[in-house]
């Protein structure tokens, strides 16, 4: 060809005849001969920008290079790219070894790409026309950015020497691929500037347009042209009905710090909306044929642009001034508009921003549909108050941004750490560097839902701080539940009219609280046009984190962490009481502590999320996220349980709830003295669950998504059911507690011994007969029998089908479900012998094994109306028959509250051995219970044991709550104390949980007479009583590991196995008291002792320092004058010194008395008969019968409130 000059080579041949090819066939017009001008002016440009470069020169064409067409690029090329034709590879090395650590460059392609650059995308109308740019060819047309824009460049053929192609996000359907334009294009043909005008254009400037809009009425020209310099560009606005921009011109001698005349010009004609491309700040320009329109909705007016208008540079030789006589009410000044001024209250909260130019680079990308994104490193970027559609996709790492008239904004709260650049519909971001760097796979939350965050800024009019923390909330549910509860799409889309969006619904709780009704509109004329400024970035008040959604896993650390940090050892067991504890007691007080966490104590507000799932490894509700699980117990307002399985697979929203911490901790404190020292707690673990009432609970129905743990259970538990199922309905009477148990092995089932599983039964009575699914509902029940009617049946649950275990429940109707087709009836009873016997006992007629395909639902009163007659009340056993020595080892139901809990060796006949170990004993959890009973003033109490196998205890059994227990075992131990126990047939139902805050009331104040008539009597009260004398006294020095007898603080067992190297004190006395209406016996112990002696902390100090010597001093008073018994030394000064002080007024003198009954309402010993005893008054002598003397544990001594002189001599006036 003659263009190449000199005779190809035949690799250059085959080049010019592939770019001929693709010349015709991409770039010629469709239909006509082939255009060898056009094939010659696009292999000339090509070769002149390849032999720009230096390195180029020895190779006449870039023969590694291939053409590619838009339509190939759209197809073939998945991952980004870029060609840079015009650089040197050196260039490109260097630019790669800029990045930085851990950072790439784009990859380079050797692709020539050529093509028209228009402002239509396609073959559409001219109203279409948007201000986007595009590259288009005979294949398809892509759009595209560029750094700058000359007019005269559309609809012209360019070469793009050099620039970057994005693929669109395989995540985002909606999305489409598109070209950055690194340098100017080269034109295939010369280009050739527009003419210039045959004359000087008549313009005016920016002063004289100001005051002709002002006086419109009295001077007016028609459609004239305006000059000045750009001074501010207003954000493009695209909206279903219009699409526009405010260019605002000021003199030319205008600087940008100073204020002079302005007058702003509205383009609002499609086909001039790609001038926002090519406009400039600070450069001059002239809009010709101008006209002047009123806003709609306001009195203001504005210049606008017709669809003859032009824009051209301004340039001196082709303009002349059009000349005005001035008016004199033009000096008049206009009067300055006032500004809304928030209340005093707020004075000190509300902030102003500052308005500013910033140029920077993108480091970061927060959230791409949010449009938030960091600069330098040290600022975050918002442009979510702009529409950018088209600017989003280019802004990624690397890129650097001039931001005009944009809004800085510091301390802005809303979970930002940085200071806030952001823009409003004043300003304008421009593109000033495109990034060489690849682009960083994003979250699929931060690319999806771009739609919903506009609607949080021109919908609900968020202000910054709010939106800031609106998008960090949408993160963490995102975090928290996508992709595998929730599509991102399912939780990030638009909301559509009578379908709110999930993502909405979940902040819409506190919606109210942080969107003031009254939240004004954004109006986008008077954003951009009026003067003062104002915009939702104009004043901000710093916005505290209103909550959060942590993650279910970080929930539960947290509330470890608390609890940990608040595990004091000194603090659960108080110096004045550990003292006196020997190792193995003061262990076990530490075993068990447990820690309630209001969902009010987290700052931020913390807000429970998670899918609502029953777990069939722990048979427990739980929520689920992505991360973690966290068992649950939620209650209905009445205090029932959770009855209806509909709500599985629910994602539940709760923002109060308490967060429960059980701390177990073993540890080896040898004494009260070691207790701040860690180093002897060997383990320590928690358990953690919420509790929660429905009430306070958002339930919302979501696509049901399986999770791995759960394979059945979400698929089987939808409301809509199977197709082909059956059904029975049953009423539920009694339900065993969950337990692991042995399995019956069927014949011919495996010969290995199968483990025990976790597994409960239920027993009830069908209702109705099987009945099929028909359509929506179920079809009539089959009829039964006379014999099949009332037929009781035994249910065993095991492997998924425990997962049933939190929603069964007494006197509730129930409908098992089972899938598939309706040949044989699945609720035949099973025939197996191995159930005989359990049978019998539950007095059943037939067993039924759940299957784990089958589903449960809670029958309604549609199903069965006399249903409705079901007693819905607690089986409850009378309390004569609890409190009794009748019919020992029966079950017994009751409801109560939890008085305290911890961790116990169990009674004598619950013991057992562990395996290999004749000397351990398990331990076992007790409770102290509180009786219900009917509105009795003083409830008696009762222990519950729980051991192996119910342990650990089921969730809820805190103390302060109340609690339903059904079928327990009453045993009656030797001492004849009534006590329960857990057993198989045992089952729990929480009824309320403890209160948040518990005020001790203050112990009543009785006579002691009153302990003695028989009717109900406090378990616990203070007296105000005398102490007649000691009865005895005694103080030990024990072993703090085995408590034997320490004389000189020395372990007296002579065992060298005993690892204890301390001694620990214990004392104790028992005194007689009356109070004028009878008498008991009080005991007191450890430093109750040194109050009763009347002794200081000192003087008891060294009185048990001097008992350390011998180990041990007893003294036992029979009498008026009896002797003493010492068995260390009966001599001894300090046994005479105690047996001195005890029969010293300082000991015998009033005392106000709190104390407990040494005999609980649960002893059930025959109350000793009235004894004869003889009184001898003066020498009268008198015989009466005399009640036993009460026994008393003494819990504080005080000395009496003496009366003040005033009281005092008002009580010994005469009435």
């Amino acid at each position: 060809m003659a263009a190449c000059g000199a005779p190809a080579s035949a690799p250059e041949q085959l080049w010019l005849e592939s770019a001929q090819t693709f010349i015709q066939e991409t770039l010629s017009l469709a239909g006509k001969e082939p255009d060898k001008q056009l094939t010659q002016s696009v292999i000339g440009c090509v070769k002149d920008t390849w032999l720009s470069q230096a390195e180029n020169q020895d190779f006449t064409l870039p023969l590694s290079y291939s053409f590619v067409s838009v339509q190939n690029l759209k197809t073939h090329q998945t991952l980004p790219c870029c060609s840079l034709l015009s650089w040197s590879s050196g260039a490109y090395q260097a630019l790669s070894q800029g990045a930085g650590p851990g950072v790439s460059v784009l990859p380079r392609k050797q692709l020539l790409l050529l093509g028209t650059l228009t402002d239509l995308p396609g073959d559409l109308e001219q109203e279409c026309r948007n201000g986007s740019l595009y590259v288009r060819d005979n294949t398809g047309t892509m759009g595209c950015e560029l750094i700058h824009l000359e007019l005269s460049w559309l609809g012209h053929l360019f070469l793009f020497p050099s620039w970057s192609y994005l693929p669109p996000d395989r995540r985002n359907a909606l999305g489409e691929g598109h070209l950055e334009l690194w340098e100017m294009p080269v034109p295939v043909f010369p280009l050739t500037g527009p003419p210039g005008p045959p004359g000087p254009i008549a313009v005016i400037y920016p002063e004289k347009a100001s005051q002709l809009l002002r006086y419109r009425k009295r001077r007016k020209i028609k459609e004239p042209n305006l000059a000045g310099k750009l001074v501010r560009l207003s954000a493009l606005l695209i909206t279903q009905s219009k699409r526009y921009f405010v260019m605002t011109l000021g003199e030319l001698s205008q600087d940008n710090s100073q204020a002079g005349s302005q007058v702003s010009i509205m383009v609002q004609v499609p086909a001039q909306m790609v001038w926002y491309r090519a406009l400039q700040p600070d450069s001059a320009y002239v809009l010709t044929k101008l006209r002047v329109t009123k806003l709609r909705g306001s009195r203001s007016c504005v210049w606008t642009t017709i669809p003859s208008s032009a824009l051209m540079p301004l340039r001196p030789e082709y303009v002349l001034e059009l000349g005005m006589p001035p008016l004199e009410a033009d000096l008049t000044p206009l009067p300055e508009p006032t500004t809304s001024k928030h209340g005093r209250g707020q004075e000190g909260l509300v902030r102003d921003s500052r308005v500013l130019h910033y140029s920077g680079t993108v480091t970061a990308v927060l959230n791409q549909s949010a449009s938030l994104y960091i600069l330098d490193e040290q600022l975050t970027l918002c442009l979510a108050y702009q529409q950018i559609h088209g600017l989003r996709r280019a802004i990624r790492p690397g890129v650097c941004v001039e931001l005009r008239d944009v809004h800085l904004l510091q301390s802005v709260g809303g979970g930002a750490t940085k200071p806030v650049l952001a823009l409003c519909l004043h300003g304008t971001a421009l593109l000033r560097r495109f990034s060489p760097l690849k682009p960083k796979t994003l979250p699929v939350f931060k690319v999806n839902g771009s739609s919903l965050y506009e609607q949080l800024v021109w919908d609900y009019h968020l202000g910054l701080p709010l939106y800031l923390w609106a998008t960090k909330a949408l993160e963490e549910l995102a975090c928290k539940l996508c992709p595998h509860v929730l599509r991102c799409h399912q939780l990030l889309k638009q909301p559509a009219p009578g379908k709110p969006s999930l993502a909405l619904q979940l902040l819409a709780p506190s919606w109210d609280a942080l969107v003031p009704p009254g939240s004004p509109a954004r109006h986008a004329y008077g954003e951009i046009l009026e003067e003062p400024h104002s915009c939702p970035h104009h004043k901000y008040t710093p916005l505290q984190t209103p909550y959060s959604f942590p993650t279910l896993l970080a929930l539960a650390e947290e509330g470890q962490r608390r609890a940990w940090a608040a595990f004091d050892p000194k603090a659960l067991v108080p110096l004045p009481e550990a003292a006196h504890l020997t190792s193995c007691q003061l262990n076990r007080h530490l075993a068990w502590s447990w820690l309630c966490l209001p969902s009010h104590v987290f700052q931020p507000a913390q807000v429970l999320l998670g899918v609502l799932v029953a777990s069939s490894r722990k048979g427990c509700l739980q929520f689920r996220d992505l991360r973690a699980s966290l068992p649950c117990m939620p209650l209905t307002e009445n205090s029932q349980p959770l009855t209806d399985p509909k709500l599985i697979g629910c994602l539940v929203r709760v923002e109060k709830f308490q967060l429960v911490i059980e701390r177990e901790v073993r540890s080896s404190f040898p004494s009260w003295e070691e207790l701040g020292l860690a180093s002897f707690i060997q383990k320590k673990q928690a358990r953690v669950y919420a509790q929660f009432f429905l009430a306070d609970a958002l339930i919302l129905p979501v696509p049901r998504l399986t999770f791995d743990s759960e394979p059945p259970q979400t698929d089987d538990s939808c409301p809509e059911g199977p197709h082909m199922a059956q059904s029975r309905l049953f009423l539920l009477s009694h339900k065993e507690a969950l337990m692991k148990r042995n399995v019956c092995v069927l014949p011919g089932g495996s010969l290995r011994p199968p483990k025990p599983s976790l597994s409960f039964h239920a027993s009830g009575t069908w209702l109705c007969g099987t009945q099929k699914k028909e359509g929506s509902g179920w079809g009539p029940p089959e009829t039964l029998g006379a014999e099949n009617k009332d037929r009781k049946v035994f249910l065993v649950f095991c492997g998924s089908s425990v997962r049933w275990f939190p929603f069964l429940y007494p006197n509730q109707v129930y409908r098992l479900v089972a899938p598939g087709p309706s040949q044989t009836s699945p609720f035949e009873a099973e025939r197996s012998s191995a159930w005989h016997r359990p049978l019998e006992l539950a007095d059943c007629a037939s067993c039924l094994t759940v299957q784990e395909a089958w589903t449960l639902e809670l029958g309604s009163s549609q199903d069965l109306p006399s249903v409705l007659e079901i007693s819905k009340a607690l089986p409850e056993s009378p309390l004569a028959h609890l409190l009794s020595d009748n019919f020992p080892s029966s079950l017994v139901s009751f409801s109560a509250e939890i008085l305290s809990r911890m961790l116990c060796e169990p009674p004598l006949a619950l013991r057992r051995i562990k395996p290999g170990n004749t000397r351990a004993i398990k331990s076992g959890v007790k409770l102290t219970v509180a009786l219900e009973t009917g509105g009795q003033e003083y409830p008696p109490h009762l222990d519950v044991y729980i051991e192996d196998p119910h342990l650990p205890p089921p969730m809820g059994l805190l103390p302060g709550a109340r609690v339903h227990f059904s079928q327990l075992e009453k045993k009656i131990s030797r001492s004849h104390v009534v006590y329960c126990c857990f057993r198989p047939s045992t089952s729990v139902q929480v009824l309320s949980f403890p209160p948040e805050t518990r005020a001790r009331a203050p112990l009543p104040h009785i006579h002691l007479a009153e302990l003695l008539q028989g009717g109900p009597a406090p378990f616990q009260a203070t007296a105000s009583c005398h102490i007649v004398f000691v009865l005895s006294l005694q103080i030990l020095w024990v072993c703090a590991h085995c408590a034997s007898i320490c004389p000189q603080g020395k372990c007296g067992r002579q065992d060298p196995c005993c690892p204890a190297q301390r001694a620990i004190s214990q004392a104790s006395v028992r005194l007689l008291v009356e109070d004028g209406t009878a008498e008991a016996t009080v005991t007191c112990r450890n430093h109750h002792v040194a109050t009763a002696l009347g002794l200081s902390p000192s003087e008891w100090t060294s009185v048990l320092e001097c008992a350390r010597g011998p180990g041990r001093v007893a003294l036992q008073f029979r009498g008026p004058g009896s002797q003493t018994e010492c068995p260390g030394n009966p001599q001894g000064p300090l046994a005479m010194l105690l047996w001195t002080l005890c029969t010293s007024p300082v000991v015998l003198r009033p005392i106000k008395l709190s104390f407990a009954l040494e005999r609980r309402p649960s002893d059930i010993t025959p109350l000793e008969p009235p004894r004869l005893q003889q009184f001898q008054c003066g020498e009268l002598s008198l015989l009466t019968k005399v009640n036993a003397r009460l026994r008393l544990v003494c819990l504080s001594l005080q000395e009496p409130e003496l009366p003040s002189p005033a009281q005092a001599a008002a009580a010994a006036a005469p009435s």
